[in-house]
């Protein structure tokens, strides 16, 4: 009976999550924030809902004199049309009285009405960008989180700071702006979870689980939890990446980066709400739990460097673009992808879903860190061949950017 008792008791708790993701998500990702664009009224109003949970939550306030929030400026749109808005980092923190604090991390801002670098792969500005997946998922994993560690009453060895970003989609200058000026010791701070786009987990193509090579930790333990909880996965080394882990990275912080990958929806307006496995994010919920508690029954982990300088993994700005939507997930030699855009580059010169870009021009592509690298040495009307392995065809496609 007690054990009867018990499985309830878990499948109200997991009912009760699952609700409360769809929650946040269908708020921040609903037409009345139009987009989240940082620093904008709309962006303001996410970043109210996400203080109104954490005070709800009972977390304190870790921000500038006494509130949740840290301005900073960021920079918007590219030569010569560049303007300068106020944008915020929200910052809430459960204090268990411990010398060292695990970070959790998400960015709420996305790409607003299509007008701060809206999707290279469609024609959408003016449109608005919900952002479901990209962030609203993310977010609302990381708000679960603080109240899963709030109301726990294990003894915890470790503090936990929850961090709400803004800025990343103009190139991580809200995390970039709080380790530059912390409001927290950053010698205290055990390591960082960040939780992008978390909210399409398809059991075919699992999740990426990133920063594994910044500790020998993650090395024995990060995919052998993943396999223990038959959670399909891929694994990235790299510290520097497409989102703000990378920030803490640089600052010699371990790092953690779950990913369940780019889609056809992703940066278009159409990355809705309806299309968020919700069940796959509270499973991914549960493995930072668990990774957590191991966390707990261990001192304070090593950082590592690693090896691969993947810098320009960063979201940047470039001159050209194929169109195409990279499989992140994939872990073999050169660039999968999942689609080319209607109309763009990509698709003119005949790339499909699937494809392996193993070469663009004089450049080899290893992976997605080398595409982006290779994407800097093209201007637009430029004319190059591109290598792709198409379930074992290879093809020579010629592409003008």
């Amino acid at each position: 009976m007690k054990y009867l008792v018990f499985l309830l008791f878990v499948a109200f708790q997991i009912n009760a999550q699952t609700k409360n993701l769809k929650k946040h998500i269908n708020y921040l990702a609903s037409d009345q924030l139009e987009g989240r664009g940082t620093g904008t009224a709309a962006e303001s109003k996410a970043g109210d809902y996400i203080i109104d949970q954490f005070k709800k939550i009972g977390l304190k306030p870790l921000g500038e004199n006494g509130n949740y929030r840290q301005l900073f400026a960021a920079k918007k749109g590219v030569p010569p049309n560049i303007s300068q808005v106020n944008a915020n980092n929200i910052l809430g923190w459960i204090d268990n009285g411990k010398t060292e604090s695990i970070i959790i991390g998400a960015h709420y801002d996305h790409l607003g009405m299509g007008d701060q670098g809206s999707s290279l792969l469609a024609n959408s500005n003016g449109q608005v960008h919900n952002g479901a997946d990209d962030n609203a998922s993310g977010v609302a994993g990381m708000i679960e989180l603080a109240r899963y560690y709030a109301k726990n009453k294990i003894t915890e060895n470790y503090n936990f700071i929850f961090l709400a970003f803004s800025g990343e989609e103009l190139g991580l200058m809200g995390s970039k702006y709080l380790l530059d000026n912390p409001t927290f010791d950053l010698k205290n701070i055990n390591c960082m979870v960040n939780l992008d786009m978390i909210g399409r987990y398809r059991e075919d193509k699992g999740v990426s689980i990133g920063g594994i090579g910044t500790s020998k930790f993650w090395e024995a333990n990060a995919s052998k939890l993943a396999t223990e909880m038959n959670i399909k996965h891929t694994l990235d080394s790299a510290g520097i990446g497409p989102s703000d882990h990378t920030s803490f990275y640089l600052k010699d912080i371990p790092v953690l980066f779950l990913f369940t990958g780019a889609h056809q929806e992703y940066h278009k307006p159409t990355d809705d709400a309806n299309l968020i496995n919700y069940e796959g994010e509270a499973l991914l919920l549960d493995y930072i739990k668990n990774i957590i508690e191991r966390l707990n029954a261990s001192p304070k982990i090593d950082f590592k460097k690693t090896s691969n300088p993947h810098s320009t993994a960063t979201k940047s700005s470039f001159k050209v673009t194929m169109g195409v939507i990279p499989d992140y997930s994939f872990d073999g030699k050169g660039l999968k992808i999942d689609g080319a855009s209607e109309g763009r580059p990509g698709e003119k010169a005949g790339l499909k879903a699937g494809d392996i870009i193993t070469k663009i021009g004089e450049h080899e592509i290893k992976d997605v860190y080398g595409y982006m690298a290779a994407l800097g040495k093209f201007e637009k009307d430029q004319t190059v061949p591109v290598i792709v392995n198409r379930k074992g065809e290879i093809l020579t496609l010629n592409l003008t950017f």
